[in-house]
C-alpha cells in the first residue's frame, strides 16, 4: 500500500477507482456519475480563482437534482476573468471536476486557472500559445483548466481519466489538468 500512499491516492479511493472501472457504461457520464453516487445524496465542488480572488466550496446537487441557483454561481464563478462573459457551464463538467476531486481524497479546492473563454480570449491565447484548439471546448463551458498544490499533475489526470467521462490534457510544464465533458480521450505527458 505504500506505492498507493506515494502516488496521492488513499486506499478508500483506490477502491472507489476500481470499482467505476467495473461499471460498463453508456452514456459515458455514468462513470463520473457513479462515483459520486457513493458519495451520498450531494456532490460538492471547491475551488478558487487566483485571478479574481473569488473562493466557491458548494453543494450543486442534492438527491438527484442540480441547484439552478447554485449552477448559477458556478457559471459566473467559471466566466472569462479578461472580459467577465460567462456562458453556462456544463452540468457535466462539473460532475467530472467533482469525481476527480473526490478520488484523489482531498480537502484543499482546485485552483481554477481557465473555465469559460470567449473567442476572442481563446483566439488570444492561441496566438500565444500552441496547446490552444481553436474549437475549444472552453468557449462552450464544457471544459476547465484546474490545479492543486498537494497532487501532481500526473495524480490529477489518473483521478479524471479513472472518471471515464471526457477528455483530461496533461500539462506538466504549466502545472495543470485540462478536464472536460468532451469525447472520451487523453493527452499530454
Amino acid at each position: 500500500m505504500a506505492s498507493a500512499e506515494k502516488s496521492g491516492f488513499t486506499r478508500r479511493s483506490l477502491l472507489g477507482i476500481f470499482a467505476a472501472s467495473a461499471v460498463v457504461a453508456a452514456p459515458t457520464y455514468s462513470h463520473a456519475f457513479g462515483l459520486l453516487r457513493g458519495a451520498g445524496d450531494i456532490r460538492r465542488i471547491k475551488m478558487y480563482s487566483g485571478r479574481t480572488g473569488e473562493s466557491l466550496d458548494t453543494i450543486y446537487w442534492v438527491e438527484g437534482e442540480y441547484i439552478p441557483e447554485v449552477m448559477d454561481e458556478i457559471t459566473h464563478f467559471m466566466r472569462d476573468w479578461r472580459t467577465n462573459e460567462t456562458k453556462v457551464i456544463d452540468p457535466r463538467t462539473v460532475d467530472i471536476i467533482a469525481a476527480a476531486h473526490s478520488l484523489m481524497d482531498v480537502s484543499e479546492p482546485y485552483m481554477l486557472l481557465s473555465g469559460y473563454r470567449c473567442p476572442k480570449t481563446n483566439a488570444m491565447l492561441r496566438e500565444s500559445s500552441r496547446g490552444v484548439a481553436r474549437n475549444s471546448l472552453h468557449m462552450k463551458g464544457q471544459a476547465a483548466d484546474l490545479r492543486l498544490k498537494s497532487r501532481s499533475v500526473g495524480q490529477m489526470a489518473k483521478a479524471a481519466e479513472a472518471c471515464a467521462a471526457g477528455g483530461v490534457g496533461r500539462y506538466p510544464r504549466s502545472n495543470f489538468v485540462h478536464m472536460d465533458c468532451g469525447p472520451l480521450r487523453h493527452w499530454g505527458g
